[in-house]
This record gives structure tokens, sequence and C-alpha cells, in this order.
């Protein structure tokens, strides 16, 4: 982004907040960073899940925002939808419980989408599965879950980047995997999808999923008590779905991993 765009944040309880990119105190890479309250008027409860650039308004009646939820709900929203946010926000999306706003991407309209679970499942189907949808909307079923499962990685696949792509799965004991995105067939939305990885007490669940292709070149882990790793993605071996992937980071006894990030 630069100075002059207007950046969404999306919050876990479904709201999204506009600030130009000059609002964002700039630092260096070593700093902590301020407060995101002191330019955000979100509440103690509310954490920052999707930060998206807004593009050139010509370009945005052409995109969308493609929302996924940790119970498995998604919803697509024209980009033009978001163009005047209020200072303390708007409504994103309408959640219904305990559900939580994980994932917002930028789609094209003709992309595909790739969700993946805790519990070792993972769905791919078309964007235009989903019609557009108003702010107020709830969104519809992208995923059936089973009990105690929840989503943990969506991200998009675009046509024109088809060659090289894998699924990078990594696991809470520090296990991980990659495996080629052609043993994922297209389903519909709204099915219980496929054997992406196989879950036992030595890996842990699925704690982070993400389409790699072959610009990506490394990957950033980050454990729940801070420890963090950077390491190249060719590194974690290419393997079928019904495999529990290697090793890729060492944890302290009691640590687990918390996040994953490409590079």
């Amino acid at each position: 982004a630069n100075t002059h765009d207007n950046i969404l944040f999306f919050t876990n309880s479904g709201k999204v907040f506009q600030v130009r990119g000059y609002e964002i105190p700039e630092a260096s890479r070593q700093s902590k960073g301020r407060s995101i309250t002191n330019f955000l008027q979100v509440t103690a409860n509310d954490q920052i899940t999707a930060v998206i650039p807004l593009p050139k308004e010509k370009e945005q009646k052409r995109m969308f925002l493609f929302m996924a939820t940790t119970q498995g709900v998604i919803k697509k929203v024209t980009m033009d939808a978001f163009t005047n946010v209020r200072r303390n926000g708007i409504l994103a999306i309408n959640l219904k419980g305990k559900d939580q706003l994980g994932w917002v991407l930028s789609t094209s309209g003709d992309d595909e989408i790739m969700l993946a679970t805790s519990l070792g499942s993972a769905i791919r189907f078309k964007e235009s599965d989903v019609r557009p949808m108003g702010r107020a909307a709830s969104g519809v079923m992208g995923m059936r879950l089973e009990e105690g499962d929840r989503i943990v990685g969506a991200d998009r696949i675009s046509p024109s980047t088809q060659k090289g792509l894998t699924l990078m799965a990594v696991m809470a004991n520090g296990y991980g995997k990659r495996t080629a995105l052609k043993e994922y067939k297209v389903q519909h939305r709204g099915g219980v999808g496929i054997f992406t990885a196989k879950i036992t007490p030595k890996t842990g669940p699925l704690v982070s999923a993400h389409i790699t292709d072959e610009e990506d070149a490394e990957f950033i882990a980050l454990s729940k008590k801070g420890q963090v790793i950077r390491s190249s993605i060719k590194e974690v071996p290419e393997l079928g779905r019904a495999t529990q992937g290697v090793r890729v980071m060492r944890l302290d006894a009691g640590d687990e991993l918390a996040s994953v990030v490409l590079v």
C-alpha cells in the first residue's frame, strides 16, 4: 500500500474499520509499534484478523472481498461496498453465536477458494459458487465441520497461476508438509471436504494452511511462547494428502505453533 491508500482493518467480531495509509505510524523493523487503539476505535475484545488495502476506485467494481469464519461460513461482497466506512467502524458480516471472522481475501470473481480445518480436512471450490451479498448478510455455508473442528486456513487460487501450486499445512507440534494442489479436486461449496493431513497426538491439530507457488521463497513460524524461525519453503517436503508431514520446527516442552506467514 502507499500513504494515500484507504486500508481496511477487519476484526474477529465482524466489523471493519478504515484509515488512510499515512495515519498508521511508520516505524523501523525492530520497533514494537504503537497500540492499534491509537488510530482505530476498536474495543478491548476485538482482534484484527485481516488487513486489505483498497485499490483505485475504477478497479473496485470488478473486485470482491471474500470472507471466511472459523465455523465455515463464507461471504462475498463487492469491494466498492466498503468505500466509505465510518470512523467507528461498520458491520462487514453478521456473525451467529460464537463464530468469528478469521480471513478476508481480495478476489477477482474468477478465483478458487481453499479452506482447511484443524482436524485435517480441506475443500476446494469455485468462488463463483457464492453470489455477491450485502454488508449486513450472514453469508452461506462454505464447509460443513465435525463437532470440535474449526477452519484454520483460507486462501485463494488465481486462475492465472496454476503451475507448481501446493497446499502447505503446518501442525501445532511443529510438523508440516506441502501437497500438490492437483491432489485436491474442485468440489461444490458446503461439503465436508477431503483428507489433507493425518492428525495424531504426535503432530497436534492443524494450525495453518497456505497456498504456495514457485515464487514463494520463505516462511516465518511463530510459537505461542514467542519462539520464531524463518526457513525456506523448499525445505518443507512435498508429500501426499494422507501423511503426517515432518518436523519443520523444534519446540520447547509445553509450547505450540501459533501461526505461519509466507514471505
